[in-house]
């Protein structure tokens, strides 16, 4: 198997599948209401059509549903509905509060943390929400009056903490700011957080010494933070350290191959223009802490919890490119795509962010199969900058995905064109075009571009087992094939699609038995892939496991394959294989053996 496809699907929330549960309860209780006026008023796109009643335990299970498929929107607005019915449900209350404030909806969820706090109700969230509203409104003796009541548990602690200190900064009380940061103690992890928020503190208040005393020990935490180099590098320029400020950058560039917005710091700094602070304004102090407690949250699951981090944080500084651009990736990881381009589409006009924003917008058009739109809209983005090589990989990868591999191949083209210098990193489009030329059935021109990929990234996985595979399909030159693919394994052994590789390149070659071996590898690393399981039924068939075959064979039937795919994994079940290997890749073995 060459590896997956660049297959994207939407997999949004379908309303009939709350619906169903409305229509369920409804015929469960004979109790039903209307929502009160201003929730109609309001919740025009979400909640319970016109046309069915409203019932407590309906709207309950409605939501709870919506809320699994974090569809924050329909979620709240469904238990606004059960409120109806328990105005002081204090469980019902913090539930529309959170959903509120995941689906962006942040002035509505001001009212209800205001519900909580007067039902003596007091969470951390709700604290945050409404601290923040004070600091928005510049009130920040009222927001520290408010975060200064601080709650149990790390993740409160640190949040409330950092955003108690803005507060105090934003009054003056520079001093007072600093030690409410020094006084937080927590685990390790608590450490970045303060060190980097102090040396902002620091740097704005115009203590630059001491702020590079307070960066520096959190880039000896974390060399890999963007904002954490973006603020190193900021403060050694502003303290007259020029050249200690472009090493830093140049570390990170050899070992991240650079960012956008460290490059933008790096003209700042050549320019010699004066160096600004990253952060002046509390209430964007606040949504820095928020931003950084919000992606950390998304990566271990917590989605919830996160969006309404990072929402917050665009409410408390609209221009929290970094909080958008986050914000956008969590909504892509469940399966968002809609919401995503909202997100992506916050980050400023002016952020260095702003192109790549602008190509994840392309490409979450395509996660809604709206190919004309994802072509259009990422070639405006090559119009502007041919020679910007993203965008470019962006659209060819798009097209393939939808098997247009002339148009994929076009595109790569002239991309590479573009190119003065060809450099480590110029591998990929060299694989990628590669793969829509092998496809094309041009397979000198593919097999160069393979080999060319391989030069600028001796042993890169990927490349090694598709020319590996695709060498092994056509019967040519077996032995260097077979060590491409071995090699492969070898650096990626959890890589399941890769594993299938070699349990597949056994079977062509005739050799059952290890692929047997390879492709069990392969299926316990990806057990719901119907090609792997199809490939190891015919392994199993061909060593005479023929009821393990056709499980397997059963089995990919049921995980939804591909088209072309299914007649054969059908024809199998009933006929099964011949009973001895005829493919050319073992004919070639054998002509090669002199057999």
């Amino acid at each position: 198997m060459r590896g997956s496809r660049d297959q994207v699907t939407a997999k949004l929330p379908k309303i009939s599948r709350y619906l169903s549960k409305l229509a369920l309860a409804a015929l469960m209780t004979s109790v039903a209401w209307q929502p009160s006026s201003a929730q109609a008023e309001t919740d025009t796109e979400y909640g319970t059509p016109s046309d069915l009643p409203v019932t407590f335990s309906g709207s309950y299970l409605a939501g709870r549903l919506a809320g699994f498929e974090k569809d924050y929107g329909h979620a709240a607005a469904f238990y606004e509905e059960s409120l109806s019915a328990d105005p002081t449900n204090t469980m019902l209350i913090e539930r529309v509060f959170l959903l509120k404030l995941a689906n962006g909806e942040v002035e509505e969820a001001f009212t209800y943390a205001d519900s909580l706090q007067q039902a003596g109700v007091s969470g951390f969230l709700s604290q945050l929400v409404l601290g923040g509203s004070e600091m928005v409104a510049g009130n920040y003796k009222s927001a520290n009056e408010i975060l200064e009541h601080g709650q149990n548990g790390p993740l409160a602690q640190l949040s409330i903490g950092i955003s108690r200190a803005w507060a105090l900064y934003g009054q003056g009380q520079i001093d007072e700011a600093l030690s409410v940061v020094d006084n937080l103690n927590g685990p390790e992890w608590f450490d970045v957080f303060k060190a980097t928020h102090k040396a902002h503190i620091l740097f704005a208040a115009g203590r630059t010494d001491a702020a590079q005393e307070a960066i520096e020990s959190a880039y000896a935490i974390d060399q890999g933070a963007i904002r954490v180099v973006d603020a190193f590098a900021r403060i050694l320029a502003a303290n007259d350290a020029q050249d200690d400020a472009i090493a830093v950058l140049n570390q990170f560039d050899e070992r991240f191959r650079g960012h956008p917005k460290l490059d933008a710091t790096r003209e700042t700094i050549e320019s010699g223009a004066v160096i600004p602070p990253m952060v002046t304004d509390p209430a964007a102090g606040m949504s820095e802490i928020l931003y950084g407690l919000g992606a950390v949250i998304g990566r271990d699951g917590g989605e919830d919890l996160s969006t309404s981090y990072l929402q917050l944080a665009l409410f408390l500084d609209p221009d929290a490119e970094f909080a958008a651009v986050a914000l956008g990736s969590l909504f892509e990881r469940i399966d968002q795509p809609e919401r995503a381009i909202e997100a992506l589409s916050m980050v400023p006009d002016d952020s260095a962010l702003k192109r790549e924003a602008e190509i994840q917008i392309g490409i979450n058009y395509n996660a809604l199969d709206q190919l004309d739109e994802a072509r259009a809209h990422l070639e405006a983005l090559i119009a502007k900058d041919p020679g910007d090589l993203e965008a470019g990989i962006a659209l060819g990868n798009i097209l393939r995905s939808h098997e247009l591999y002339d148009e994929a191949e076009v595109v790569y083209t002239a991309g590479l064109d573009t190119i003065n210098e060809i450099k480590q990193q110029h591998w990929i489009p060299f694989y990628f075009r590669g793969i829509a030329r092998e496809r094309l059935g041009k397979w000198d021109l593919a097999e160069a571009d393979f080999r060319q990929a391989l030069e600028l990234e001796e042993n890169q996985p990927q490349v090694l087992n598709y020319l590996g595979y695709s060498l092994v399909d056509q019967g040519l030159k077996l032995d260097e094939a077979l060590e491409m693919i071995k090699t492969a394994v070898e650096l990626r052994p959890t890589d399941g699609y890769i594993v299938d590789s070699l349990g597949w390149v056994y079977f062509r070659l005739g050799r059952y038995e290890e692929a047997v071996v390879e492709l069990e590898k392969a299926i316990a690393l990806r057990p719901s892939d119907p090609v792997i399981n199809d490939h190891l039924g015919d392994a199993y068939w061909m060593v005479g496991r023929r009821n393990e075959a056709r499980f397997q064979w059963n089995h990919a039937r049921d995980l939804d394959p591909d088209e072309k795919e299914l007649p054969k994994i059908l024809d199998k079940i009933a006929n099964g294989l011949p009973d001895t290997a005829n493919t050319d890749a073992a004919k070639a073995e054998s002509d090669n053996n002199g057999g």
